[in-house]
């Protein structure tokens, strides 16, 4: 049952005639009010929807209280805000996982200095290699390149010719490799600057110095 009234006297005498009605119970006893009380129902009356209103218990306790619907730009609003707290949510979620990932990886701040040791000692041996190669690949063309001055205006014999391809081929595969390693090394510096800075963090420990490449340092208690 939905009652309306509308009284100049106030909430108070509002509540009161709602009480005096026994004839008309009010549900589970609370009260919809809007338009500063003027409008209440034990249901919400038709003249408050869209609007904001009130829910009070026979007291005239406000028991909540209902703002009037969002327009377009409120909605668009909220739910950018609403998008940018899941972001943020999502983002410490992610910073916990790494940040347990990196305690669980590291026991102490040595740990950090000899897995970089090893990662750039393997990185070191494979820029040397590529190294090698190119230095032996232009020593071979080297050779073919002077073979070749015997035949200037003539046309190179198959074996020299080919042997020029094959050296300059073994250089730019080389060189292509030795970019890509030279580019992991800086990768790999990087990597563990950040673990050792996140590490110190989390922790309040750090190492007196930076290991070198292949060493060990001493170990710090934990």
């Amino acid at each position: 049952m939905v009652s309306v009234l509308k009284h100049s006297a106030g909430l108070i005498l509002l509540l009161a005639a709602f009480s005096t009605q026994a004839a008309a119970p009010a549900g589970p006893g609370r009260f919809y009010c809007c338009e500063g009380g003027r409008v209440c129902g034990d249901s919400l009356p038709e003249q408050c929807r869209g609007k904001a209103y009130r829910i009070l218990d026979n007291g005239g306790n406000v028991l909540k209280e209902v703002g009037p619907p969002l327009t377009a730009e409120q909605k668009a609003l909220a739910t950018a805000e609403a998008l940018r707290k899941k972001e943020l949510e999502e983002h410490a979620r992610e910073q916990r996982r790494k940040d347990q990932a990196l305690l669980d990886t590291y026991a102490t701040p040595q740990d950090i200095d000899l897995a970089q040791g090893k990662a750039e000692a393997d990185i070191n041996l494979a820029i040397k290699g590529a190294e090698e190669r190119i230095a032996a690949a232009r020593k071979q063309r080297k050779k073919f390149e002077d073979e070749a001055e015997f035949y200037k205006k003539k046309a190179l014999p198959p074996d020299v010719a080919k042997g020029l391809r094959d050296a300059d081929h073994e250089i730019k595969t080389q060189q292509e490799l030795l970019d890509v390693k030279q580019g992991d090394a800086a990768t790999i510096k990087a990597k563990y600057d950040a673990d050792r800075k996140r590490y110190a963090e989390l922790t309040g420990r750090t190492t007196a110095a930076t290991a070198k490449p292949g060493a060990t340092p001493a170990t710090q208690p934990r």
